[in-house]
């Protein structure tokens, strides 16, 4: 009952709503326990008068009942099953506002396909227990013991006694099998995380599948997996198919014992028949309370064993905290003595970078790959914590993440667009801009002639992750959509590395006349999209190997120098062919 307890919370907030439906269900119980009192004072009545002069009352009040049953029965289920739903609801909106604050490092320890499954599959298990879990409980704990005092009180003790006999023999089956079934389900849950992890693999490479041929060998690990999951599933539905038989037996044995012993009270005149058919339907009446103890049991474990899950979840604290409260007033950065060192490694991907970047200049950062360009725009976005950046000479911890993160527009180099129209993947981070605005983001992004040969335009839908739309199409979207926003900080992570020359100057120097007083990161490996810059940064395990504007680089004898070479000897040798 512990997830009772983990859920009380709800559970006081809402107690208007369960309390009336609690009471419906007291009303529910209280009109069918009349129901088998009636038949059996009717059949007594019957053989005892006149059926000439039959009394119809008892006929009347039965039919009474069961129209009222049934609208109790229907109010019941509609309140109960909406307070069930509003917590299934709030879990996955408290669900998804923890998944929006965590930061890199979480994403890094927990699979997407996990998460998904934990927001589906293990909502649903906690909202069921919530639920029917609660409607099985108390119905069938007050109908059991309503139906007891009926058959004590009112019938015979003695036959009461002697028909509760295999009821301690079947309390044990469900213990022994709520435990199995606990077990068995906490392993499903995580065998369906594989396999959905699996399943969002599967889709979003499928064309690198395809491509590399690997769809027999792809198809015969996702055949065991879902073979796996199969077979867990199984074991969890064996170990429900045996709540059934241990009802059916001991009410079997129960009923057997209630004839026989009901038998020989009627031989000796101290039960009537009226009486034992009386004891014999509330007997019947026993089974739903069985089937409920059973599946409030089946229920319990599975909420709990899905709870548990959510619950070590939702207790992972922020990969970064979130308490600052100084206001941003401008947008300069300072970078001193900067290093920092993943959770799962040894060796630092950063070491003793400083640098400065008041607003308005632009900052270049090349390298090579590995070299730590990437992990430092991802420590001045504060994806992680570290010591040694300063945003108008306070630490990043003094901000809350929702302002300092507005400081930035950010063009990834892998860009990703929703499964909208090309409107509304640029209009993303500005919903209200109109279409004149987006239009106008797209031409500084070079995108709108291309936009334009669609049938729809603007109103074409991209597909999943813009699958129907080219790389460097799909980079140029992402560039408006960053240059809508209008941030203090454009950040481009080798966002114009599917681009071509040309296309990459168009933009360039469209970004050099829009806003004069916004600050430019540029990382990029294509070092004609970094000679602009104020000041270059060049970085080689770690570390900053040169640094300088781009006259100053190509006259030394370092790696920016005999990069710039190359790449003009490469694109001299492209331009002859």
């Amino acid at each position: 009952m512990s997830l009772f307890l983990h859920l009380g919370w709800f559970f006081r907030k809402h107690y208007r709503t369960y309390l009336l439906a609690l009471t419906m269900l007291i009303t529910v119980a209280l009109l069918e326990l009349s129901v088998p009192y009636l038949v059996g004072q009717t059949l007594d009545l019957l053989l005892a008068t006149d059926q000439s002069h039959w009394d119809m009352t008892n006929l009347y009040i039965l039919a009474a009942i069961g129209l009222a049953l049934y609208a109790l029965r229907f109010g019941w289920r509609v309140i109960l099953f909406s307070a069930s739903y509003r917590l299934g609801s709030h879990i996955r909106n408290d669900f998804f506002g923890r998944l929006t604050k965590q930061g890199q490092a979480f994403f890094s320890r927990h699979s997407t396909g996990d998460l998904m499954a934990q927001a589906t599959n293990d909502v649903d298990a906690v909202e069921m227990a919530a639920g029917e879990g609660i409607l099985a409980g108390f119905d069938g704990l007050l109908t059991f013991v309503l139906i007891l005092i009926m058959m004590l009180s009112v019938i015979d003790w003695r036959l009461t006694l002697v028909a509760l006999i295999p009821f301690p023999f079947m309390g044990y089956s469900f213990y022994r099998i709520s435990n199995t079934l606990h077990k068995h389900f906490k392993d499903s849950l995580d065998k369906f995380s594989r396999l959905n992890e699996r399943s969002q693999q599967a889709i979003a490479g499928v064309r690198l599948v395809k491509a590399m041929g690997r769809e027999q060998v792809e198809s015969q690990q996702f055949e065991k997996i879902a073979d796996d999951t199969a077979k867990s599933n199984f074991l969890v539905a064996r170990s429900e198919a045996m709540y059934d038989p241990a009802v059916f037996i001991s009410l079997s044995c129960a009923t057997a014992l209630t004839l026989g012993f009901g038998t020989w009270l009627i031989i000796n005149d101290q039960l009537t028949i009226g009486e034992l058919t009386s004891f014999s339907m509330y007997l019947g009446q026993l089974i739903w309370p069985m089937f409920a103890f059973g599946w409030l049991l089946n229920i319990i474990e599975r909420g709990s064993a899905a709870n548990q899950r959510l619950t070590k979840l939702l207790s992972v604290p922020d990969s970064v905290s979130d308490h600052g409260c100084s206001t941003r007033t401008g947008a300069d950065i300072s970078v001193a003595r900067l290093s920092f060192t993943y959770p799962d490694d040894d060796k630092p991907s950063i070491e003793q970078i400083n640098f400065e970047l008041p607003l308005g200049k632009n900052l270049a950062i090349a390298g090579p790959t590995g070299s730590g360009k990437t992990t430092l725009l991802r420590l001045l976005m504060r994806q992680f914590d570290t010591d040694g950046i300063s945003l108008d000479q306070q630490p990043l911890t003094a901000y809350r993440l929702a302002e300092l993160r507005s400081l930035y527009s950010v063009v990834p180099q892998d860009p990703f667009l929703f499964s909208a129209s090309i409107h509304d993947n640029i209009a993303l981070g500005k919903p209200d801009a109109t279409a004149a605005e987006v239009k106008q983001a797209a031409k500084l992004a070079a995108v709108d002639n291309d936009i334009m040969r669609f049938p729809l335009g603007y109103q074409t839908e991209v597909g999943e992750r813009g699958v129907t739309l080219s790389g460097g199409q799909r980079q140029r979207i992402a560039i408006a959509r960053a240059l809508l926003i209008d941030a203090p900080i454009l950040v481009l992570d080798d966002a114009l590395s599917a681009v071509d020359t040309s296309t990459e100057q168009e933009i360039l120097n469209h970004l050099k006349q829009q806003n004069r007083s916004q600050s430019r990161i540029i990382i990029g490996h294509r070092l004609s999209s970094l000679m602009d810059a104020d000041e270059i940064l060049v970085l080689n395990q770690g570390h900053i190997a040169e640094r300088g504007s781009h006259q100053q680089l190509i006259k030394q004898d370092g790696w920016y120098s005999r990069m710039w070479k190359y790449q003009q000897m490469e694109e001299q040798l492209h331009v002859s062919h």
